[in-house]
C-alpha cells in the first residue's frame, strides 16, 4: 500500500502569512468606505426630498455584505504545516496533506502586491479549494509543495 504524501515546510513545522497583500487590503478599505460614504449621501438626498427609503434598504444590505467580506479580507491568514493547508475565512478552509492530489500556484508575476496569488488544491476525492497567499516565503513553500507533490504522485 502506498504511504500518504508528507511535507514539512523548510522554515520549521509550519509557515504562516497574510492571505492578502497590504495594498489589496488598502484598496478594499477605500472601496468599502467610499461605497458607505456614497450610500450615506444618497440616503441624505432622499431624506431631504421626502422620498421612500425602501429601495435604499437593498443598498444597505449590499453594504453590510461588503463590510462582512472586508473584515475577513483584513484578518485572513494562510498556513502550511505538516498536517495540511489552512486559511482563516468566515468558513475556515483546510485540506489534509495526505489527501492532496494536485496543488497549483496561480500568480501574476510583478503584480503580487495588488492581486493576491491563489493556490488551487484538489484532493484525491476531487474536493477543490482555493487558498490565497500574499507572503513571498509562503508562496515559495506552496511552489515547493506543488513540485514535491507532483513528483510523489508520478511515482
Amino acid at each position: 500500500m502506498l504511504e500518504p504524501f508528507q511535507f514539512t515546510p523548510s522554515a520549521g513545522p509550519s509557515i504562516e502569512g497574510p492571505a492578502f497583500s497590504r495594498t489589496f487590503k488598502a484598496v478594499t478599505t477605500v472601496m468599502v468606505f467610499g461605497v458607505g460614504f456614497w450610500l450615506a449621501l444618497v440616503w441624505l438626498g432622499e431624506k431631504a426630498k421626502g422620498g421612500s427609503n425602501s429601495l435604499l434598504a437593498y443598498f444597505f444590505a449590499a453594504l453590510v455584505m461588503l463590510v462582512f467580506f472586508w473584515w475577513w479580507i483584513l484578518r485572513s491568514r494562510t498556513r502550511i504545516d505538516t498536517a495540511g493547508l489552512h486559511q482563516t475565512w468566515f468558513a475556515d478552509k483546510h485540506m489534509a496533506m495526505g489527501e492532496l492530489a494536485i496543488v497549483n500556484v496561480i500568480r501574476i508575476r510583478g503584480l503580487e502586491w495588488l492581486v493576491a496569488p491563489r493556490v488551487q488544491a484538489r484532493t484525491l476525492n476531487g474536493k477543490y479549494t482555493v487558498f490565497q497567499a500574499a507572503d513571498p516565503a509562503l508562496l515559495d513553500e506552496f511552489s515547493r509543495l506543488s513540485s514535491e507533490l507532483q513528483a510523489f504522485r508520478q511515482r
